[in-house]
């Protein structure tokens, strides 16, 4: 088991960049804030053609016991791949499970954010299994965890930007 966990933790010095300060290590969090619009929902409709009329009618979201329309829980939780994308360009998002803890309402202000819990280097590339969490005022409403294969630990730190 110690092996195992060591190994799990091992990255070979021939893996890194001579420039410390960008590389990912466990525990890094990274964060993204968006508002989804009343557009947001129904492009994102569009695009799946989920028309659930919680999504798009106040009366019907409130008679099912919201206090408004909601944002697609998928459409929030895509702002994970974003993250990581924007930081590691070639990252290949492999797995999500997720727990929808409150309900976002459109024009609401969402904090989205990344840490990395454990990283392992297979052939070229890195395992990176992260906790992923969306807080709205400080609460949180969708927790989970994904894994993604990285290119590399070093973080474009442009993707900050975008």
């Amino acid at each position: 088991m110690f092996l195992k966990t060591l190994n799990s933790i091992f990255i070979p010095a021939s893996k890194l960049s001579s420039s410390s300060s960008a590389l990912l290590k466990i525990g890094d969090v990274l964060k993204k804030s968006r508002t989804f619009t009343d557009t947001d929902v129904l492009n994102y409709s569009k695009l799946t053609h989920d028309s659930n009329p919680v999504h798009f009618d106040s009366e019907f979201a409130r008679n099912s016991g919201y206090n408004d329309r909601i944002v697609h829980g998928m459409l929030i939780v895509a702002l994970f791949p974003r993250i990581i994308a924007s930081h590691f360009p070639g990252a290949i998002y492999v797995s999500q499970s997720l727990q929808f803890k409150l309900p976002v309402y459109i024009g609401e202000e969402i904090v989205a954010e990344v840490k990395a819990l454990n990283l392992r280097v297979n052939k070229d590339r890195y395992i990176s299994k992260f906790s992923t969490k969306c807080y709205k005022n400080g609460d949180l409403c969708i927790d989970g965890e994904a894994v993604a294969l990285l290119p590399t630990l070093v973080m474009d730190v442009e993707g900050e930007r975008s």
